[in-house]
């Protein structure tokens, strides 16, 4: 299952186009990252990233998924506060 951490990540990459440099901005390892991106990958079932030396691009399922990942994370942000209140 994906979490928001898991769309927090993407977004970084998406921001930044390049893995490693997302890993240090959002504080975690390299291969977290790789397997969170994996994880989404695998949950919406096609490759979001070309990744190269170079860096890594968004495929048209990551520019779809970027386009809405934003919405989904302030949705969850409600969500979440709502069930705490």
């Amino acid at each position: 299952d994906i979490s928001a951490s898991d769309l927090r990540y993407f977004l970084g990459v998406a921001q930044t186009e390049n893995l490693s440099r997302a890993a240090e901005r959002l504080g975690i390892s390299q291969p977290s990252l790789t397997l969170a991106m994996q994880r989404l990958e695998h949950a919406v079932g096609a490759p979001l990233l070309l990744r190269s030396r170079k860096g890594a691009t968004l495929t048209a399922a990551g520019k779809h998924l970027y386009r809405h990942a934003r919405a989904l994370i302030d949705q969850w942000e409600v969500l979440r506060e709502g069930a705490r209140s």
